[in-house]
């Protein structure tokens, strides 16, 4: 269906805002954004705002707003055009009218002989116009309003008072104002109006909007509130840089994940203010990540450190008042805090009374999966595992202990209060303990990856035990069928599954990913665990390696020439120099040339092979060849094929390939002037052996057939 649209009048700002109670404030933004652009896209989508119209989207713990520019009061006139069926269709052997036609006449309410007919590149048609008069905006509002509040990322809703509506919060009022005029809309049972709420202690009452103009400035100057979520967020990092000036050449507040706490606590504060605290300085005892978690993740307050990167005794807090003397809050703040840090100091001073070691046979008491055992059967199998794994054997007493005690600070005060410092407290007690510092090291480091980009484990010992961790969750969760489905994927078996992608490949390590999976799953008891498992992780393993190569920067044709090859999960280490000759192959002259042929020879052989092209053995036979161009070339790459093994063999991707691009003229000349699938068996076959031979060089690499022009 086809809208012709009459020039539309020149518009108006549009203001739509909920009033709510305080909204999650981890959701706070994507909240806003998605409300914003569902009212915006509906507004197109009825043709009250155009492409030319500018969206605003406002954000506070408690209100979702936006401002549209360019929005009219009443859709213009419209001519609705809808295609039908083709004359041919629509019309029978006598020129009367076919049930397709009579029944598209009757859905568009229209009588046969007023359908037009017309023409395009496809033949001709019937098709139905009509006029359609434009409506004013306030019949559309609140339709467009719910809509768009249907589709926001909410995971609970909740009624509240007598009603039956629902939301993510209470919603306490609405406002609809078309530049100076209010729009009538009734959303989630409230009537529109032009009254908002300011700061719940510092406005001085309701805050009335008269211009959809005025909205931000009136809040700020009457309500005291800032409603631009990226004015407030600016306006927090500017005063925190401040703070932190004031502590002291060098002082620093990033520390880590500081901007999205300040995500965070821009959604909790309508009117920001930075303040300065301090705690008593033998709190520093306590490892810097203890208390860095007691004010982040519990207080959202900011932790400082000094230039050489040492935490110090100071920390900065966001608040939603500015009082002429902030002192109290300052001690409140102090106050509470120093609950929290004497909390974590006690937990450390506690857990350093017992060693990892002590702990280990109490996690027979933690189940790890009721299918799968406890956290000490788990344990028992990275032991095992890593004793497999580790490459230098000297180190295999140290992987085997890291990995044994790498799971014994699940069981400490500290880990249990914080969950989050799971690893980084076993490295600490590991030390306390008198463990070498690359067993502490691998305790903690065996979860990393932590993140999709992060960190990956250093040193034989540490990569050893996070291959082992990883392997046995992928092997264990994947062997019970609790595959990720969707976005769905509990056990972080996707991240799990690229974390070992990512160590094989980016350290450069010659295990085998095949043979780790398939003795992972021998540590698992015969009748829990299906012999399939190793199969299948196989192909969620390939399933992994093309977007993660992709964000290397690597083409997609070329991945997946290097991908086709059966030896991938065998080598992973060897995957990365294999593209990047890839890579260099495809710019030579020669390059995309002999791609092509190789696809031409892939096509030929498979078709002689009836669909497997691997069915032809490789060969080179010139006794039986009878033309020059295919003597010459058996000759030539008998030459080259002498070079290109023992190149490929040390992993000399780029020169091997070199060395085959020479071939280049004599594949030309060959498909030039011999026929392959000759009347003679013994000719045919060998001219599908030359051919095979080459496809087999290159196979060394790459299936260079893959590679687009």
């Amino acid at each position: 269906m086809v809208t012709k649209t009459k020039k539309a009048p020149k518009g108006d700002l549009l203001l739509v805002e909920l009033l709510t109670e305080e909204l999650p404030p981890k959701s706070l933004k994507r909240l806003s954004e998605a409300f914003a652009n569902g009212v915006f896209d509906g507004l197109k989508e009825k043709h009250f705002a155009s492409e030319r119209s500018k969206l605003e989207a406002f954000a506070t713990p408690r209100r979702l707003a936006l401002r549209v520019s360019g929005v009219v009061a009443m859709q213009a006139d419209r001519v609705v055009e809808r295609k039908g069926p083709s004359v041919q269709a629509g019309l029978d052997a006598s020129g009367a009218p076919t049930q397709a036609l009579l029944g598209f006449a009757r859905s568009s309410g229209a009588d046969v002989k007023k359908l037009e007919r017309r023409k395009d590149d496809k033949g001709e048609y019937f098709v139905f116009t009509a006029k359609q008069k434009g409506e004013p905006l306030a019949d559309h509002l609140s339709a467009i309003i719910e809509a768009s509040l249907k589709k926001l990322p909410v995971a609970k809703l909740m009624r509240w008072g007598a009603r039956e509506v629902q939301f993510v919060r209470p919603v306490h009022g609405l406002i609809a104002l078309h530049g100076s005029k209010l729009v009538p809309a009734e959303v989630l049972g409230l009537k529109s109006g032009n009254k908002t709420l300011g700061h719940r202690f510092l406005s001085k009452g309701a805050v009335v909007v008269r211009r959809a103009a005025d909205y931000e400035k009136l809040l700020e100057k009457n309500g005291k509130v800032v409603v631009s979520f990226e004015k407030r967020r600016d306006a927090i990092i500017k005063e925190l840089e401040k703070a932190a000036a004031r502590l002291g050449k060098g002082a620093e507040w990033r520390l880590g994940k500081e901007l999205e706490l300040v995500d965070e606590v821009t959604s909790i504060v309508e009117n920001p203010h930075v303040y300065v605290g301090a705690f008593d300085e033998a709190f520093l005892e306590v490892p810097r990540e203890c208390l860095i978690v007691s004010m982040q993740q519990h207080q959202k307050y900011f932790p400082v450190a000094d230039s050489a990167g040492k935490l110090q005794s100071k920390f900065l807090f966001v608040s939603n008042m500015q009082p002429k003397d902030p002192s109290q809050i300052v001690h409140g703040n102090e106050r509470v805090l120093r609950a929290r840090l004497s909390d974590a100091k006690f937990f450390y001073d506690q857990d350093r009374k017992h060693t990892l070691e002590e702990r280990v046979p109490r996690l027979a008491n933690v189940v790890y999966h009721n299918k799968l055992g406890s956290q000490l059967q788990r344990v028992q199998r990275l032991t095992k595992l890593a004793e497999h794994i580790v490459w230098d054997k000297r180190l295999t007493a140290a992987a085997e202990q890291a990995a044994y005690l790498c799971k014994a600070d699940l069981l400490t005060d500290m880990v249990g209060e914080f969950p989050e410092l799971q690893g980084i407290m076993g490295r600490y007690y590991a030390r306390h303990d008198g463990a070498a510092a690359e067993v502490a090291d691998a305790i903690e480091q065996h979860y990393y990856p932590r993140t999709a980009g992060g960190a990956l484990p250093q040193g034989p010992v540490a990569i050893t035990v996070a291959l082992a961790d990883k392997l046995d969750t992928l092997v264990g969760i994947y062997g019970i069928g609790l595959v990720p489905t969707g976005d769905k994927d509990p056990f972080g078996l996707r991240r799990a599954a690229l974390g070992v992608i990512r160590i094989l490949i980016e350290h450069s390590l010659p295990l085998d990913l095949v043979d780790l999976l398939e003795h992972a799953r021998q540590q698992f008891p015969r009748d829990i665990m299906p012999s399939t498992v190793t199969q299948d992780l196989r192909k969620f393993f390939m399933d992994r390696l093309p977007p993660y190569l992709r964000e290397r920067g690597y083409a997609p044709d070329e991945i997946d020439a290097v991908l086709a090859l059966d030896v991938t999960l065998h080598k992973l280490d060897h995957v990365i120099p294999r593209l990047d000759a890839l890579k260099k192959f495809r710019a030579l002259p020669e390059g995309m040339a002999l791609a092509a042929a190789n696809k031409r020879i892939s096509n030929i052989l498979r078709q002689a092979g009836d669909g497997n092209p691997d069915k032809i053995v490789p060969a080179i036979d010139g006794s039986l060849l009878q033309e020059d161009a295919e003597k010459e070339l058996a000759k030539q790459l008998g030459e080259v094929v002498l070079k290109v093994h023992p190149l490929a063999a040390n992993s000399d991707y780029a020169g091997a390939l070199k060395e085959l691009s020479r071939l280049r003229a004599a594949v030309d000349a060959f498909f030039d002037k011999v026929m392959v699938m000759a009347d003679d068996v013994a000719l045919r076959n060998a001219r599908l052996g030359l051919l095979a031979e080459i496809r087999r060089a290159f196979q060394q690499i790459a299936d260079v057939s893959k590679l687009q022009g």
